[in-house]
């Protein structure tokens, strides 16, 4: 199975982020929710330097592919590129989808995130293989982000988009949600 063929299989998409989690976590916890199921990770590091970024993934790259989880660096797709992660993970304000997709190819996987239908149609025909949306409800772990959007973002946005790709939400979800989330379109 390709990578893109896995990413529309896959139901769970983690994110480790190294402004939450203390560096000497990060290991021991991605081990976790790879021994747990999950099959798509992502690596953000907002407030950290390319070089440390880079050195992170190269450490969980090797990880992932252990398990046969997909991996994902948020905002750079040239250091997905130098240590072989699956895709990259673009914001609204990151180097633009058409640029990305020059730079890293056909093969690899972009996500965009979005707030709204139109941004989503946008990054659809623009080729992203992924659309997150969020933050669906109030989180302080995404402080960049819109704030509760709500389960109404994610309906507008499949409506939108149909089934055409995989649409990931993102903010403030947890067990007591995750079901209306779901059930959302997402």
């Amino acid at each position: 199975m390709n990578r893109k063929e896995c990413l529309s299989s896959c139901r769970l998409y983690g994110i480790v982020d190294m402004g939450y989690t203390a560096e000497h976590q990060i290991l021991p916890v991605t081990e976790k929710l790879l021994a747990g199921g999950l099959r798509i990770l992502q690596l953000r590091a907002k407030n950290h330097n390319p070089e440390h970024i880079e050195n992170m993934g190269r450490q969980l790259a090797p990880l992932c592919r252990k398990y046969g989880c997909l991996f994902i660096i948020n905002d750079y797709p040239e250091i997905a590129l130098n240590i072989g992660a699956d895709g990259v993970h673009l914001g609204q304000t990151d180097i633009p989808l058409r640029e990305a997709r020059r730079l890293v190819g056909d093969d690899m996987i972009i996500g965009i995130s979005v707030d709204n239908a139109e941004q989503a149609r946008e990054a659809l025909d623009g080729g992203a293989d992924y659309i997150a949306v969020g933050s669906i409800f109030t989180t302080s772990t995404k402080p960049d982000a819109a704030q509760a959007l709500g389960l109404d973002a994610i309906f507008d946005i499949r409506r939108e988009i149909g089934d055409e790709v995989p649409l990931v939400a993102i903010g403030g979800i947890n067990r007591g949600n995750i079901l209306d989330v779901i059930h959302a379109g997402a």
